[in-house]
């Protein structure tokens, strides 16, 4: 909870650094307005409040959160003070540094350095590679007993991230497996796979349990 002086307006020639934070959640427009909120909030962590600057300006654009410095050191003791909170929080972040340039009239990235071009480009072909529709079909065990809950959770997993999801049913699936076919972003492939790993887990953990249980 910062109590930093925030307002909507900031001119680039009294804060000539900026800090930018980018949430890493797939929720990130809910946790950036619950962490704005904070800062803004009335109930204010003295301590925390007695690390930033007075002049240092906090604001969003509804998917990135903005700290405005007119000078570097109150702008890095601001990241700390944000990097606390997030940490407090469990929250992840990427963040950089820019510095307005008159030459150009824009904020130029002092930290960390911008890439070089052949890696800017490696990037770049990581992000479209991402970003590639694909389809995967993938198969998970599970307990008979609760084979329909963890059908029923990875479908809304599947609807959380935006993407397609249907229940296979495949002749030479055992009645202890579940299968499905999934459509989207190859990076929301990639997570929707990471939480059928841990669902299949925690359902034949739950499995046990249950096939354990005296009642």
């Amino acid at each position: 909870m910062l109590a930093a002086a925030v307002t909507e307006h900031y001119d680039p020639d009294e804060r000539d650094f900026r800090l930018r934070v980018a949430l890493e959640t797939a929720d990130g427009g809910r946790a950036l307005r619950a962490l704005f909120a904070r800062f803004r909030g009335s109930a204010i962590d003295r301590e925390i409040e007695a690390k930033v600057s007075r002049e240092v300006v906090i604001t969003h654009d509804g998917r990135l959160l903005f700290a405005y410095a007119a000078d570097r050191a109150a702008l890095d003791t601001a990241r700390r003070a944000i990097e606390e909170v997030l940490r407090a929080d469990g929250l992840r972040a990427s963040m950089d540094v820019s510095h307005w340039d008159e030459r150009i009239d824009a904020w130029r990235q002092i930290d960390p350095p911008p890439p070089t071009t052949q890696e800017q480009q490696a990037a770049d072909a990581a992000e479209r590679d991402a970003e590639t529709i694909d389809t995967r079909m993938l198969v998970a065990s599970s307990g008979k007993a609760i084979r329909a809950e963890l059908e029923q959770s990875l479908l809304r997993w599947a609807e959380e991230l935006g993407i397609e999801c249907t229940i296979v049913e495949h002749p030479h699936l055992l009645t202890t497996q579940v299968a499905f076919t999934v459509t989207g972003p190859r990076r929301k492939l990639d997570e929707f796979a990471k939480g059928l790993a841990a669902e299949e887990v925690a359902s034949l953990r739950a499995e046990r349990e249950v096939m354990l249980s005296p009642l």
